[in-house]
């Protein structure tokens, strides 16, 4: 999955968005139900974890590589990849471009399925765009529920 985004805003202030990940990912892909409980520690072996009732967690991915401002890399699986014999490597690129910063997503999974992995790769690719759109506009406009995708904007390779 490879996703390219232009944001309206410097990299170092979409970083700084981007990190406090429970104020623009969506609830309704969390499972405690509230994206409040996500946090993204800022460090090699750092989490990407989510804080359930009772004293519960969930480890999403592992912080591999952290260059704030710049790029930020994590492993492992989401989602149902999590319950399945699959891994893999979240790059997050921010580099300076006209009117703010571009933006560019790459989740490459490997892993085995007996439908095959391919039948997960569409629902994986169309949630994380969704929450990649939902960062944009929550640094753009300070809500990530508003705005809707311009057809086109957001470049979508597998």
């Amino acid at each position: 999955m490879k996703t390219t985004l232009s944001i309206q805003a410097a990299p170092d202030e979409v970083y700084r968005r981007l990190i406090h990940i429970g104020d623009w990912w969506d609830s309704e892909h969390t499972f405690s139900g509230d994206a409040h409980n996500l946090s993204i520690e800022e460090k090699a072996g750092g989490c990407f974890c989510e804080k359930l009732p009772n004293g519960g967690g969930v480890l999403h991915l592992e912080v591999l590589f952290v260059v704030p401002g710049k790029t930020l890399r994590m492993g492992g699986g989401l989602g149902p990849l999590q319950g399945i014999a699959a891994s893999g490597s979240l790059t997050i690129r921010l580099s300076p471009s006209a009117g703010g910063t571009k933006l560019e997503v790459t989740y490459a999974v490997a892993g085995y399925l007996p439908s095959g992995m391919n039948t997960l790769a569409a629902p994986v690719d169309t949630v994380l765009n969704a929450q990649f759109v939902r960062l944009r506009n929550y640094v753009e406009r300070g809500d990530p529920a508003k705005g809707e995708p311009v057809k086109g904007e957001a470049e979508k390779q597998k």
